[in-house]
C-alpha cells in the first residue's frame, strides 16, 4: 500500500501533499524521482530485460517502469487503413497489432522482473493499459500507476487505477487542456489526490522545438499536483532544463546496449548516457539549492576579501579624517564602508601608521 505524508507548504497560497512511491518522497524540497523506462527495449528477451535493470541500477535511477498489455488488449489484429501507421513515425507501414506484439513484455515475465528490481532497490512500477491489466499489478503490489500519454482520454481506466489509493503519474503528450483537467477530476472524484501530471510530447523522437519546457510550472500552478517530465527527445539536455523548471520526476527510456535494437531504441539512452543524465539532474539540483540568504561558512570566511575602511597615508593624532588618508579598500578588517561618510571631518585619536584597518577606537 501507499505511504505518503501530509506536507504542508505555502507556495501561492497553495498546500501540497508529498507523496510517496516506495521509499522515494516526491515532491517539496525532496530530489528529484528518476525512473528508467523499459518498455521494449528489451527486444522480447527475458535475460535482456533482467540485465536492464541491473544496469538501471548503476545509472543512479530510482526506479524502473514497465509496461503491461498484450496486443489484445490494446487494438485488433486488423490491416486496414485504420490500423497501420504512418505519417513519418519510426514505425511507419506496420500495423498496431504488428508493433504491439512487438513491444510488450510478457506478462509472466512481471514477477521476476519485479524481484529482479526489488534485489537491486530499484522501485518498480507499471503502466496499465487496460483493467485487467490493474487487476494483475494488484497482484504485484505496485506502488504506483503510470497512465500513458495516449491512454489520458481513457476516463474509465484513470477511475479504476485511481480507486487502487496509490499515486497516479499521468503523462499529458496528447492532451489538451481540457483532457488533463478532466484526468485529474477523475483521480479527485475517488478520493485520490497523489497525482502527478508528465509534461511530454508525443513524437518519437520528439523535436525539441515542441518541448515547450516552460508549460512544467503552469501544470503544477493550475492542476495543483506535482509536475515532471516524460521525455522522448534525443540526449539529455531536455531532462536538466526540466529539472530547473521545477520537474521532481524525470522518465527517460532506457536501454542496455542501443545495438540490441527495436521499436524504441533509436531515442532511448544507453548505460553511458542514463548515467550522465542521472548525474547532470543531481548536479542541476546542488545548482538550484534552496531559496536562501545565509552564506556558507566557507563563504563568510572570504568575506575578508571584502572592502572596508583603512587608513591609506601614515597620520599623526589630531589630525581629520579625509578622502585621502582613509578609504575603501579589500581586505576586509576595517569598518564596514556604510560608516564612511560619517567619519569624514573627524579627528584621529592617535598616530596610525599606513595599511591598518580602521576602527572606532580611533576615532575622536
Amino acid at each position: 500500500m501507499i505511504q505518503y505524508e501530509l506536507k504542508i507548504v505555502l507556495f501561492q497560497k497553495e498546500i501540497y501533499f508529498v507523496m510517496k512511491i516506495g521509499n522515494k518522497k516526491i515532491g517539496g524540497d525532496n530530489p528529484c524521482f528518476i525512473i528508467a523506462e523499459l518498455s521494449a527495449n528489451h527486444n522480447g528477451d527475458l535475460e535482456v530485460a533482467i540485465e536492464t535493470i541491473r544496469a538501471a541500477k548503476k545509472t543512479g535511477a530510482d526506479a524502473i517502469k514497465l509496461q503491461t498489455y498484450t496486443p489484445d488488449t490494446l487494438t485488433i489484429d486488423c490491416d486496414n487503413e485504420h490500423f497501420k501507421i504512418g505519417g513519418g513515425t519510426l514505425w511507419d507501414g506496420k500495423t498496431l497489432y504488428e508493433l504491439y506484439g512487438e513491444a510488450y513484455t510478457p506478462w509472466e515475465w512481471h514477477k521476476r522482473l519485479f524481484e529482479v528490481a526489488a534485489e537491486e532497490g530499484l522501485i518498480c512500477f507499471s503502466s496499465p493499459f487496460d483493467f485487467t491489466a490493474v487487476d494483475f499489478l494488484e497482484k504485484l503490489n505496485v506502488p504506483a500507476y503510470k497512465i500513458a500519454s495516449f491512454e489520458i482520454q481513457d476516463i474509465p481506466l484513470i477511475e479504476y487505477a485511481a480507486t487502487k489509493g496509490k499515486p497516479i503519474i499521468i503523462s499529458t503528450g496528447i492532451a489538451e487542456e481540457a483532457d488533463i483537467q478532466l484526468a485529474v477530476d477523475t483521480c479527485r472524484k475517488v478520493g485520490n489526490n497523489d497525482i502527478i501530471l508528465l509534461k511530454c510530447t508525443s513524437s518519437y523522437p520528439a523535436p525539441l522545438e515542441l518541448a515547450n519546457l516552460n508549460t512544467i510550472p503552469d501544470l503544477k500552478k493550475r492542476f495543483g499536483v506535482e509536475v515532471g517530465f516524460s521525455d522522448h527527445t534525443y540526449g539529455y539536455l531536455a531532462p536538466t532544463v526540466a529539472t530547473t523548471l521545477g520537474a521532481k520526476v524525470i522518465e527517460k527510456h532506457f536501454i542496455l546496449d542501443k545495438s540490441i535494437g527495436g521499436p524504441d531504441a533509436d531515442f532511448s539512452l544507453d548505460v553511458a548516457e542514463f548515467t550522465n543524465m542521472v548525474n547532470q539532474v543531481r548536479d542541476t539540483e546542488k545548482l538550484l539549492g534552496t531559496v536562501s540568504y545565509k552564506i556558507s561558512e566557507k563563504v563568510k570566511n572570504n568575506r575578508k576579501f571584502a572592502r572596508s575602511l583603512f587608513v591609506v597615508k601614515e597620520v599623526k593624532a589630531g589630525e581629520e579624517i579625509t578622502a585621502y588618508n582613509v578609504r575603501s579598500i579589500r581586505p576586509g578588517y576595517g569598518m564596514h564602508p556604510k560608516f564612511y561618510n560619517d567619519v569624514l571631518g573627524k579627528r584621529f585619536k592617535s598616530d596610525i601608521a599606513r595599511g591598518t584597518p580602521l576602527l572606532l577606537g580611533h576615532i575622536d
